[in-house]
């Protein structure tokens, strides 16, 4: 037997009109009764009816306080702090984020030099469960001193939810799409449920994915710290120019004198030998093409 497009059209609207006329049906016969029984019970069962309002209160309340304990909570941190040596905290910051169940995402480190001196800066993201940040925390407080410290918390509880809803319903679809396709025989009906078929799989795929990124968010808080050995002290110890004493800032200025002195005898020396080569010449033909001109 074939199954038309148009045939599944009309079948899907009839089994909506016959869901709903059943719907209303039930709903009046609900509505009847529950009259009657008010009607008959009289002054005896107000008691009942106030029971059963009570039920319905503390019942919405207990959803609430479940809806109010899933938060769903992305919590990021930020470290900034001074340290000792940088490759021990590393390390250190390291095996106590293992030790917690999570792992270091992210690590980066420049090394930097003036003369002689060395010193070491770089950071590193750390990934641990969301009930141990805090102890994350404290443990890399212990490792130098801190400079900066700050902790956000995003709540995306509703985006969660959101996103579960249009999954379920997305899914159901889904199913009915595939029950359609199996009925469908004629090559229009199979490519067009096909179609559908394939936007509503994407669209599933795409807000699983963001499901699944907000899940890992929330389960896994981040906390970045920047470490920074300190700077040797002679690089802080640089005396200001105004700070200078009056004779050693005129024989400083003498001695820069001496040096732009012999820079430009020096570079004499240098254009010496092109002047001679190609200014000489330039100059003779100069002079003659203005004496044909004077003359």
């Amino acid at each position: 037997m074939r199954i038309s497009s148009r045939t599944i059209a009309t079948l899907a609207v009839a089994l909506l009109l016959v869901t709903a006329g059943c719907s209303a049906s039930s709903g009046g016969d609900a509505g009847g009764q529950s009259t009657d029984l008010v009607t008959s019970a009289g002054g005896g069962d107000g008691g009942s009816a106030n029971d059963a309002a009570a039920e319905g209160e503390t019942a919405n309340a207990d959803s609430d306080a479940q809806f109010a304990q899933r938060r769903e909570l992305i919590r990021t941190g930020e470290l900034r702090m001074e340290v000792d040596e940088f490759e021990t905290a590393r390390d250190n910051l390291t095996a106590a984020v293992e030790a917690r169940g999570g792992y270091v995402s992210d690590t980066s480190v420049s090394n930097r030099g003036e003369g002689n001196e060395t010193w070491s800066e770089g950071r590193i993201v750390l990934r641990v469960p969301q009930e141990n940040y805090s102890s994350m925390v404290d443990a890399a407080r212990t490792e130098g001193t801190v400079e900066f410290e700050e902790t956000t918390t995003e709540d995306v509880t509703d985006q969660v939810v959101d996103l579960e809803a249009r999954l379920e319903n997305l899914r159901a679809e889904r199913d009915r799409l595939r029950e359609l396709y199996q009925q469908a025989n004629e090559t229009q009906d199979v490519l067009a449920v096909q179609r559908e078929l394939s936007d509503v799989q994407t669209e599933i795929e795409r807000l699983e994915g963001r499901l699944q990124s907000l899940e890992q968010r929330v389960a896994y808080s981040t906390l970045t710290v920047y470490l920074e050995e300190p700077r040797p002290e002679g690089l802080y110890d640089r005396a200001a120019w105004y700070d200078t004493g009056v004779l050693a800032a005129f024989l400083e200025s003498v001695s820069g004198v001496g040096v732009t002195l012999r820079a430009l005898v020096v570079g004499i020396a240098y254009a010496t030998p092109y002047l001679l080569v190609f200014g000489l010449p330039l100059v003779g033909a100069a002079v003659l093409l203005y004496r044909r001109v004077r003359g």
